[in-house]
Parts: C-alpha cells; structure tokens; sequence
C-alpha cells in the first residue's frame, strides 16, 4: 500500500466514510463495512479529498485532454480534482460536468464547462453496476470524444450478477480504472492495525462475493 492510500484511509475512518460492522446494501447484500463519499462535507474534506484524487491519477501516469464529472455527485469532485492537480502537480486540465435536464435559454445544452475532446477521465465515488458510468461513457462518445480513464475513491473488488465486477467488463473494454484504494487495501490496512475481528468479518465477505 502506498502512503498516499494509508493516508486516505485515516482519513476515511476519521471522517466516518468508511464505518465497520453489519450493513445491508442495496443488492441486499450483508457487508462487514460501508463506505460513504458524502460524509465529505467540508472545505477541508474537499481540499483532502482532492489531492488524494490528484495523486492517484499522477502514480498512474495517465493521459487524458479532460475531465468530466457525470452530475451530481461527480460534478464537485471534478472541480476539486482539476484544482489539486494543479496546486500540488501543476498540470492544468479543464474539467466539465453534465446537467440531468437540457436547458433551453442562457449557455443551454447539457454540458457544462470545457469543450468535451480527445481522451476523457471521469471522476467519481465509486461504481456499483456501472449504469451510471455507462451512461456519461455513451454522452461523451456522442460529441465525438472517448473514455479512456475512470478515477474512484474505492473498488469494492465485488462481482456484480455474474463473475465478473463492473469495474473489470469496463476494463476490458479498455478503460483504465483508477482507484484510490481497493478493498484489498483496507483489508492490509486492518491486517496492520491488528484489528483480526474486522479484518476476519471482510475476509469471509470477500470470499463470498469477491471477484477472482
């Protein structure tokens, strides 16, 4: 694990985004941990959440001409994400982000920001079923421009309905995933923190539901 990622998970803890015990998730699922981006509220929180973004997408030495934030959750940590990387790394990326509902009057359409061209990351929290991340991917295609990146706070590492994650069939469609951390780190993480009784608890989860 990097500094970087052993950072982000003191400060996830810290901040109550990542929380311990038994939660039951949408799939219906029963996991030993929930992790919950929208616990970042804060100036502060922002400033953090941004460099962390910002080193991940430097150690991975992508390419990429924009960034773009699918609304609503993905809009602020583009803009964050645009800033840390040039405060901190000094590469000057312009960033744009989409509107649910296509205005008819004042700039109009449903683009927001920089001219959407050439290779494009997105910037988002996590992916789930990847509907969401299918749907910005089929947006930017249409004005003529790719995905070729996606940046997320955590891979769960879970399969989906069948074997494979929504992360993996995006990357076999050639799209770089890029996560801050996956939860093969919060699991070395635990391991170092000695915390046996969690780290047991994600184990067996991860057995159950993890992805090959």
């Amino acid at each position: 694990m990097l500094e970087f990622q052993h950072q982000f998970l003191d400060y996830c803890i810290q901040r109550g985004v990542l929380k311990f015990g038994e939660f039951t998730l949408k799939s219906g699922r029963i996991s030993p941990y929930f992790f919950n981006a929208g616990l970042f509220n804060t100036g502060k929180d922002m400033d953090s959440l941004g460099k962390f973004y910002a080193q991940a997408i430097t150690h991975a030495e992508i390419d990429f001409d924009v960034i773009f934030g699918p609304a609503y959750k993905g809009i602020p940590l583009a803009a964050i994400t645009s800033s840390s990387l040039y405060q901190n790394f000094q590469i000057d990326k312009p960033y744009a982000y989409d509107r649910k509902e296509k205005k008819d009057h004042g700039e109009g359409g449903l683009i927001v920001g920089a001219e959407i061209t050439g290779d494009v990351l997105i910037i988002d929290d996590v992916i789930t079923a990847g509907t969401a991340i299918r749907q910005s991917m089929k947006l930017i295609d249409s004005l003529g421009a790719k995905v070729t990146s996606v940046t997320i706070a955590l891979d769960r590492q879970e399969k989906g309905q069948g074997e494979l994650s929504a992360i993996q069939e995006l990357q076999q469609e050639g799209v770089n995933v890029i996560p801050i951390i996956k939860l093969a780190d919060i699991m070395s993480y635990l391991e170092q923190s000695g915390d046996s009784k969690q780290l047991e608890a994600v184990q067996q989860y991860r057995e159950l539901y993890g992805i090959a």
